[in-house]
């Protein structure tokens, strides 16, 4: 076989050596997953000698990952690209690059790591004992977007193959390395992990945290009771003001508050009211390349004053394709107001859900809105059959965000507008999965940064 600068060769039998090394795997950025602690076990196979001026082929066996496979996104076939380096010592410095196929077999949730060998060809140039040591290396998943999660040791990793090269002509210092691009086929990681995210495992997402900033709680905006007025002489069109609403969000999202600014609009249908949120425009920046429709918005509307329960209010997904760190708008949220009780009641911003759907995976980042949140619309309503009071339209929660609108029972989800300056800093999409990787998983977390935009 012919490789690289010259005849590729086996002078003596290869030699297989096993090592083992803890480490630190890195998920995407996207995940919103923690640092993996694990141990990874390598077998490195090199001839165990040969001569000056000979070409050598090196293959990497991940024996097991740092991690299974965790509990958050089936792996779909021929979808992980490992890559990774070793380090050369001796006769030789410097690093060999490896790299591995994308053939693997489906690996779903809490399943070892598979991946396939990776293989470099490297040219002796210098005759003595030289060493190969497994470093670093990442996992790349294409699917449902292409993720990166890197892995590193955390201690110091011993020699897993030595070549004794002997003096054929020629004694130039170093070695030049060629990251060979493998046809192996695909191992399992077997053994028992420990820990922390799948060996080879869950490729190089390149550690970008990316700040996640805390989306302030900016309590300004204005605040109660919107323009209200429902049904006197004739109106049909009712918009409300602007408030702003303080979220606490839940895992998978990497920011705990965030605060943004709603608005929501009503327009009289008959004796009911069809609601209208509007939100910011680019509140926040896509955390990775998503597909149409992928994205999807929904909240709860907390109905108090006279009449007493919630409304869901949802948006359509994401128009278009969205590149990684684009800015994102949030499509306007409706949904149907059937007042239960007559007098003045109140419409007011509850919690908010940010749904990903990525294939088969579904993912939904909940943010809570704290109490003290001021009513952006305030009705005359005229009670209808089967319509809201004492109950709820939908939903549980968002009742605490009815200050100053009324406490609600139950919940619906209702509308968050952010309009100019309100920061939804966060939503970050995971993965809810995640998307896979870390470990090999790949996370969808809320949007880092839901920065706040005009609209």
């Amino acid at each position: 076989m012919i490789g690289g600068a010259g005849m590729l060769l086996a002078a003596s039998p290869a030699q297989a050596a096993e090592i083992s090394y803890k480490t630190e795997c890195i998920p995407p950025a996207i995940s919103g997953l923690p640092p993996v602690q694990g141990t990874t076990k390598v077998q490195l196979t090199a001839p165990a000698s040969a001569k000056v001026g000979d070409t050598v082929e090196v293959v990497w066996k991940t024996i097991q990952g740092a991690s299974d496979n965790p509990d958050v996104l089936d792996l779909e076939k021929d979808t992980i690209k490992p890559t990774g380096v070793i380090k050369l010592g001796g006769a030789a410095s410097g690093d060999l690059k490896m790299e591995g196929p994308r053939q693997n077999p489906p690996i779903p949730k809490k399943s070892p790591m598979v991946v396939s060998d990776m293989k470099g060809t490297l040219k002796l140039e210098k005759a003595g004992d030289l060493t190969l040591t497994p470093d670093a290396y990442a996992l790349n998943v294409s699917k449902p977007i292409s993720t990166d999660t890197k892995c590193t040791p955390k201690e110091t990793v011993q020699p897993g193959a030595t070549i004794k090269v002997t003096d054929g002509g020629g004694s130039t210092t170093g070695g030049t390395t060629s990251g060979g691009t493998t046809a192996g086929g695909t191992t399992t990681a077997g053994g028992t992990t420990a820990g922390g995210t799948t060996s080879g495992g869950t490729t190089s997402g390149g550690t970008t945290s990316g700040g996640t900033t805390s989306g302030g709680t900016t309590a300004g905006g204005s605040d109660a009771g919107g323009s209200a007025s429902g049904g006197s002489g004739g109106a049909t069109d009712f918009p409300g003001k602007e408030v702003v609403v303080n979220f606490s969000c839940q895992p998978p999202s990497p920011v705990k508050d965030i605060a943004s600014k709603v608005t929501i609009n009503a327009k009289k249908n008959g004796g009911s009211y069809a609601l209208t949120v509007k939100t910011a425009k680019g509140v926040m920046n896509s955390p990775a390349a998503l597909p149409a429709g992928a994205l999807k918005p929904s909240m709860q509307v907390v109905v108090g004053g006279a009449d007493k329960g919630s409304v869901t209010v949802t948006g359509p997904g994401n128009p278009k394709a969205l590149e990684a760190n684009m800015p994102v708008d949030l499509p306007d949220m409706t949904g149907t107001y059937k007042p239960g009780a007559s007098g003045k009641s109140t419409l007011t911003p509850g919690d908010l859900t940010i749904d990903v759907t990525l294939g088969t995976s579904k993912i939904k980042i909940p943010c809570t809105a704290k109490s003290g949140t001021k009513a952006s619309l305030e009705l005359d309503t005229t009670a209808q059959e089967g319509g809201a009071s004492g109950g709820d339209s939908g939903g549980s929660g968002g009742a605490a965000a009815a200050a100053g609108g009324g406490t609600a029972s139950g919940g619906g989800l209702a509308a968050t507008g952010a309009e100019d300056n309100g920061a939804l800093r966060a939503l970050g999409l995971v993965a809810g999965t995640a998307i896979l990787l870390g470990g090999a998983v790949f996370t969808f977390t809320p949007w880092r940064r839901l920065r706040s935009g005009r609209s």
